[in-house]
């Protein structure tokens, strides 16, 4: 059997709003100075914005800073809500000192997690001689 055409089959349905958060890493955390940013079709001001499930009064605006702790997410007509973003309001970890003398004189560096790609990497910033006068 031959067929004379080819039959095309295009699938119409929601198209995926995003929320992306500046800085980049996970987990967002306040002391970074955290912006949201809603993506996708539609406007600007057309999104509404939930912070821990409620809507929030930031309507209209495509990029937001946060100032306060909570689980955020933006919606704009036509599409599907975005992903959520749980931003922290953890303290930064403190430099861990390397091994060396009693007093506070000695080698430091800092340490942290970031999460990128599905996975978290762990860094290490390049250690500093601190001497203590």
């Amino acid at each position: 059997m031959r067929m004379a055409g080819k039959v095309v089959l295009l699938l119409w349905g929601a198209q995926a709003t995003q929320l992306l958060v500046e800085p980049p890493w996970r987990p967002a955390v306040l002391w970074d100075r955290v912006t949201l940013t809603c993506q996708g079709l539609g406007t600007a001001s057309d999104t509404t914005w939930y912070k821990d499930g409620k809507r929030w009064g930031q309507k209209g605006l495509n990029n937001i800073p946060v100032n306060s702790s909570g689980t955020y997410q933006c919606y704009r007509p036509g599409t599907e809500y975005s992903n959520t973003v749980s931003v922290s309001d953890a303290e930064p970890q403190r430099p861990l000192p390397l091994p060396g003398p009693g007093n506070h004189n000695g080698r430091y560096r800092c340490r942290g997690q970031v999460y990128s790609w599905g996975s978290w990497v762990q860094y290490n910033t390049v250690p500093v001689t601190v001497t203590v006068h």
